[in-house]
């Protein structure tokens, strides 16, 4: 375990650091209050002995700082000045035990162990706990529609099995929900789900948090420490952005899955592993795979069972339930009296492509709750992404099923309206001469569309390019 001696003589600092390094502990030394606090904010701490009396602050107060920072800090007072008040005290501000000096040697040892082990105790607890907020499966997924009824009944059936499976999916569809729903609905729903995100830090650090590390195995591994196979033993281990690490990362994980074994960096002892792995990606691996910078090999051990996640432009008919879901989320944790979404806000959040998915939508639904006033979400809540073009879709098409031209003109003349009006603060006047019209026409056609006509400061006033405006794009 890792433990913090805090002692101002270093005749006891070296006692117990010696007694508790021979046990098999990491030690560090302090031998004021300064610097434990410090060492606290460099590094968590399994179990600390603190002494009472300090040179430079009382130790009473080092440890109700401790607890504060960390309240499952195991600490255990260590002192001279041992009288039945001094330790009914200590264990008021939450010190794990109290040991007199001159102190017995067995004493130390074993309440440091069954520190370390309340320690742990609660550090499992509290893993338990958020994995058991988030143990909802498929009800967390929002959607009704032909293409997620045949997500849903993908993830029942391939739940229960061991095999490995790929979640594709552009940025922002879920896939990270639909790995946590899998691994619900399986026999190790009871174990650790752990997310590697891989394409967020370079290839040795990734392999030393996969693998973990044995001490010396490069500069700064001052002790051995466990990667997240083991930390997931008996659970699910899911990848997200797989396509981002490196070949030679790539082999290692190719042999994990085979061979259900691997070795920590700078180790010479093979370590079993017990995982499931999921994998997700928002690019075609195929095409990795040809270009060389996907292993073929491990796509095929990952693409076992492959789950895709349809785009929210491809399942617009689940838009309503997934506005409304956000929208009660919001509106409770911002403690709003939201009742619904306006039908003209409806029409646009329908009439956009939404390239970032439902994570844009729910960011949307989110800004839009923030700054509401009233009952419900009206148009011109929205953020001024939702009426800007895509930029994949900067030329205008007309979709295969077409469209009503009355109902595509309205949208065009409601986005420019609404952006000039953000623009302008609110105000009529300067939004009419932006669109360099009459500030009564104005005022007719905001009545037509049944904008809102709320004062300045009611009205979101997001950034928006004056080129853009006057040329109406």
């Amino acid at each position: 375990m890792n433990v913090l001696v805090v002692d101002d003589e270093e005749v006891i600092r070296d006692v117990l650091g010696s007694l508790l390094r021979r046990e098999g502990h990491r030690v560090r030394e302090a031998s004021t209050a300064a610097a434990a606090l410090t060492a606290a904010d460099e590094e968590p701490f399994d179990v600390v002995l603190l002494d009472l009396m300090l040179p430079d602050r009382p130790g009473m107060e080092v440890l109700r700082e401790l607890k504060k920072r960390d309240p499952a800090a195991v600490v255990v007072v260590v002192t001279a000045y041992s009288s039945i008040e001094s330790a009914i005290a200590a264990m008021r501000e939450g010190a794990f035990h109290y040991i007199p000096k001159p102190f017995q040697n067995e004493e130390v040892i074993l309440t440091v162990r069954k520190g370390g082990e309340q320690r742990l105790l609660a550090e499992e607890n509290r893993r338990l706990r958020a994995e058991l907020s988030q143990r909802r499966g498929l009800d967390r997924i929002v959607g009704k529609s032909v293409p997620m009824q045949r997500v849903f009944e993908l993830v029942r059936m391939a739940a229960p099995s061991k095999s490995t499976i790929l979640i594709e999916g552009e940025s922002g569809t879920g896939k990270e929900l639909v790995a946590k729903a899998i691994h619900q609905l399986s026999p190790r729903s009871g174990a650790a789900f752990v997310t590697v995100n891989s394409g967020s830090m370079p290839a040795d650090l990734l392999e030393s948090n996969l693998f973990g590390h044995v001490r010396g195995a490069f500069t700064g591994a001052i002790a051995n420490k466990k990667g997240l196979f083991e930390v997931a033993d008996g659970g699910t281990l899911f990848f997200d952005e797989i396509g981002t690490i490196s070949l030679e990362t790539q082999a290692k994980l190719l042999r994990v899955i085979q061979e259900r074994e691997f070795m920590r960096l700078g180790g010479t002892e093979n370590q079993k592993a017990d995982v499931r792995i999921l994998a997700a990606t928002n690019v075609d691996l195929k095409s990795l795979v040809s270009s060389g910078r996907f292993r073929e090999d491990l796509y095929y051990r990952l693409c076992v069972i492959r789950i895709g996640l349809p785009p929210l432009r491809e399942r617009k008919e689940d838009l309503p339930m997934l506005a409304e879901h956000f929208l009660r989320f919001y509106a409770s944790e911002n403690g709003k009296g939201l009742k619904g979404i306006d039908p003209d806000a409806m029409k646009a959040l329908f009439q956009h492509q939404w390239p970032g998915n439902v994570r844009e939508l729910e960011n949307a639904i989110e800004r839009s709750v923030v700054l509401s006033s009233g009952t419900s979400i009206t148009v011109d809540l929205l953020p001024e992404s939702v009426f800007a073009p895509d930029e994949t879709t900067a030329s205008f098409s007309i979709p295969p099923e077409g469209l009503s031209y009355r109902e595509a003109v309205e949208n065009f003349e409601r986005r420019l309206v609404v952006s000039a009006m953000k623009r302008a603060g609110g105000v009529q006047k300067k939004a009419a001469d932006l669109l360099k019209t009459r500030p009564t026409t104005l005022h007719e056609i905001i009545k037509r569309l049944g904008l809102s006509t709320r004062e300045p400061a009611a009205v979101p006033a997001d950034p928006v390019d004056d080129s853009t405006v006057a040329a109406g794009k």
